[in-house]
């Protein structure tokens, strides 16, 4: 019998860690990549290093899952609510690197996985990455989703700390000279590290979007809900006050109220674990809206999933600021078939997503004139049933599973490359 192919698989997000789009990400490749001929095998964080845990029932019994001690720099080494700079370079868990490079080898020496896989945001992931390459030899998969770094805007480069700037310049270097592939979640990203990486040939750059796993849906089982004279809208995960700032489309709902057009009776705008309810608060106060709009608690994601499919209508927000990035919750909304209202930015990424699987109820979040426009048109038309739904076919290719296959298929690759 021959030796099954395996993957070194660093992420730091993976359950029983609650919340964020990279959970989903590697769990979802976890799961599928076993379809395509790979194993697995995880080499994640301790769970103390999380904040907020869940339970882990969604793991594969079967999944070799390794966990070495990570600590957070705020919540473990901090006196008094501070801790030394130095603590969080490049982020506040590079303590995991110490123990996690060990872990790695004897996992390399007992399993002869044929390559190493890492995933940003969080930069001590490809240090580890990294550390194992140079020590191993294996191919190394540098996961990038977004951008390390960006210095379109000089006035306010991210990162903005300019020692977690400089040392992030150094990995992503590091990335570009070692790395086998690069790989990116969005256009945007792919186009913004060819610009900036322009010494990386073009065949390393690899594009594997974020997606959506049947195998949650099929937990969910959501019938939509049935007709209710009070129009549900919901908004399910972060509101970020510079990437999803929220307040024209606020303005646009107070003149509605004010106008007659919109009241408790007809309309309700939930939002789901927003991250920043008591900044929302305030502004829902402000712009006298709180009778229209819900600040709700983060939920179990296969809650949250029900929540989604029984909706009237799902709201994305999209910052053009965020041009080059697409929510991970895109995927799941057009999964869902309910009705999406999009406020982002015409020439951002999303809205290409979204025009793509042929949803046109997209409106300017800049703009309050446009926020009041694009959701009487949404309303009238999901009220009518006519809201434009992305088809199955469409829908299929934002799969997790499908994602799964364009990794492989990347792996498939490198590993023919390289010496045996």
């Amino acid at each position: 019998m021959s030796t099954p192919r395996r993957v070194l698989m660093v992420a730091y997000h993976f359950p029983p860690l609650q919340g964020g789009s990279g959970v989903l990400r590697t769990l979802g490749f976890a799961r599928y990549l076993p379809e395509e001929g790979w194993e697995p095998l995880v080499l994640s964080a301790s769970a103390r290093a999380y904040a907020q845990t869940a339970g882990s029932a969604q793991l594969d019994g079967q999944l070799t899952v390794r966990r070495s001690m990570a600590l957070d720099a705020a919540r473990h080494l901090s006196l008094r609510g501070r801790y030394p700079g130095c603590l969080a370079l490049p982020d506040r868990w590079s303590s995991w690197w110490l123990s996690a490079v060990p872990a790695g080898l004897a996992m390399i020496r007992r399993y002869r996985p044929d390559a190493i896989w890492s995933t940003y945001p969080i930069a001590t992931a490809h240090l580890i990455g990294l550390s194992l390459h140079k020590l191993s030899g294996l191919p190394w998969i540098a996961d990038q989703r977004d951008p390390m770094l960006d210095d379109s805007d000089p006035q306010a480069p991210y990162p903005p700390n300019p020692r977690v700037h400089r040392l992030h310049r150094w990995i992503e270097q590091r990335i570009a000279a070692k790395s086998a592939a690069i790989v990116c979640t969005t256009p945007g990203a792919l186009a913004a590290h060819r610009r900036r990486l322009a010494q990386v040939e073009a065949g390393r750059f690899h594009l594997i979007e974020n997606g959506y796993d049947e195998a949650g849906f099929d937990r969910a089982n959501c019938a939509p809900a049935g007709h209710r004279s009070r129009f549900l809208l919901l908004h399910s995960g972060v509101i970020y006050p510079s990437e999803r700032d929220p307040q024209a489309l606020f303005e646009a709902l107070g003149r509605l109220r004010r106008d007659g057009v919109l009241a408790a009776h007809n309309f309700q705008l939930l939002l789901r674990a927003t991250g920043h309810d008591a900044w929302l608060a305030t502004l829902l106060a402000r712009y006298g809206i709180t009778e229209l709009v819900t600040l709700a608690p983060l939920l179990p994601h296969q809650e949250a999933l029900r929540e989604m499919q029984s909706a009237d209508g799902l709201l994305l927000l999209q910052a053009a600021n965020c041009n080059g990035q697409i929510p991970a919750k895109l995927y799941e909304y057009l999964r869902c078939r309910r009705p999406v209202l999009a406020l982002t930015d015409l020439a951002g990424d999303s809205a290409a997503k979204l025009r793509l699987c042929g949803i046109d109820t997209i409106g300017q979040l800049a703009s309050c004139s446009d926020c009041a426009r694009a959701l009487l048109r949404f309303l009238e038309l999901a009220r009518q049933g006519r809201a434009p739904l992305a088809s199955p076919s469409s829908i299929a290719l934002q799969s997790r599973q499908a994602r799964s296959h364009a990794l492989a298929a990347v792996l498939d690759q490198l590993t023919y490359r390289s010496p045996t």
